[in-house]
């Protein structure tokens, strides 16, 4: 008999012998770990259990219950009517027995990912067998526990309904951000409103990203912020921050969110980004957020590196990084200029258009910035 179920049936001996122990849960945890040991068990050993544990799950405390699931759940020689019993108590029972890789159909999967409970979905969250369905369902439930083991389950893919779901909310909640940064299936590109929280690495694969999206998709070019208008954002953020950081997002068409973004941005690269996007010189920026004040704005380092960034990216391609990472969706009116649906490599009588550089920027800021990870 293995060390580990003899030690087990020792226990449950002496807390029996005590009084500390119902022997209805003695026998029954006794016969389960008998069976466990026996590589194919009887007929007749089987239906002996298949009785005891349709009596006795029902009446047995859930400490018994949940071990007896943790134990049954992936035996392939449970008695359907053992799981059946165990899975009927729901709670921690349920929880344990789909932690433990209980059989499970597509179907029931899903419907538990719908209508279970929060201790059932966590559970379901880390399975490998999850289906798209029922990840998008549990990043629907907004509980940052089922959040974060959904997000640590790396067995199982993320579609992107659920991404949409879970990126709002990993942007205030560092520890779902940079577990949704460590997954190596998730594209960059998906991940730019976590831009803030990434790694250098990263943060520049998010702007070769957005670089190559305005290249291929320019987007509506807003009307530059006139001279007066900057002068004025520049002297406010030197007299009162905060209602700085509401007239930028104002000028830059955000709201109060966008506003309390940039507040809370220590970094000012949100801000940085902004004033850019919103056609303003570095130079001018760079007064903005020198006038500020604050600890970013008293480190000659940080800013000479906000202002290598503002140089290297282009008004377009900040607003787009900007416009991500503050959550605003992007204006999708469309110009008046006819996109032709043709192949732009050009003919004979039609030579294409000149291609915008897309990776010039980022090599560039590559360059600038050292190239290295924080």
């Amino acid at each position: 008999m293995p060390s580990r179920i003899a030690t087990d049936l020792a226990e449950l001996a002496r807390l029996a012998s005590d009084g500390g122990l119902d022997l209805r849960q003695v026998a029954l945890r006794v016969k389960t770990d008998l069976l466990l040991a026996t590589p194919c068990p009887s007929p007749e050993d089987m239906d002996a259990f298949r009785a005891m544990a349709e009596a006795l799950i029902p009446v047995v405390d859930e400490a018994t219950a949940t071990i007896l699931a943790r134990k049954l759940a992936s035996w392939p020689h449970a008695p359907r009517e053992a799981l059946a019993a165990l899975r009927k108590r729901g709670g921690e029972v349920l929880a344990a027995l789909i932690k433990h890789d209980m059989s499970l159909s597509a179907t029931e999967i899903e419907e538990i990912a719908d209508e279970g409970d929060d201790e059932a979905k966590t559970a379901l969250a880390g399975r490998r067998d999850l289906t798209s369905s029922a990840s998008i369902a549990l990043a629907g439930c907004g509980s940052a526990e089922i959040d974060a083991a959904l997000v640590a389950n790396g067995a199982a893919s993320l579609p992107h309904a659920a991404l949409d779901l879970l990126l709002p909310r990993a942007v205030g909640a560092p520890a779902l951000g940079a577990a949704l940064l460590a997954r190596a299936d998730l594209p960059v590109s998906e991940l730019t409103p976590l831009f803030l929280q990434a790694s250098l690495e990263k943060r520049l694969a998010m702007i070769d990203a957005a670089t190559a999206r305005e290249a291929l998709a320019p987007s509506p070019r807003p009307a530059t912020l006139p001279g007066e208008q900057i002068s004025a954002l520049i002297a406010t953020a030197l007299s009162d921050r905060r209602n700085a950081f509401t007239a930028l997002a104002h000028a830059f068409g955000g709201d109060a969110r966008f506003a309390t973004a940039m507040a809370n941005d220590a970094s000012r690269q949100l801000a940085a980004l902004a004033l850019i996007g919103c056609g303003a010189a570095p130079e001018d920026a760079t007064r903005f957020l020198i006038g500020l004040g604050d600890e970013a704005a008293r480190s000659v380092e940080r800013i000479f590196a906000l202002v290598e960034l503002m140089r290297a990216l282009q008004p377009a391609v900040a607003r787009r990084l900007a416009q991500q990472i503050g959550g605003i969706a992007p204006r999708s009116a469309r110009s008046g200029v006819l996109q032709p649906a043709m192949d732009p490599s050009g003919t004979s009588a039609r030579p294409s258009a000149e291609r915008a550089p897309v990776r010039g920027i980022v090599q560039e800021v590559r360059r600038r910035l050292g190239g290295g990870a924080d």
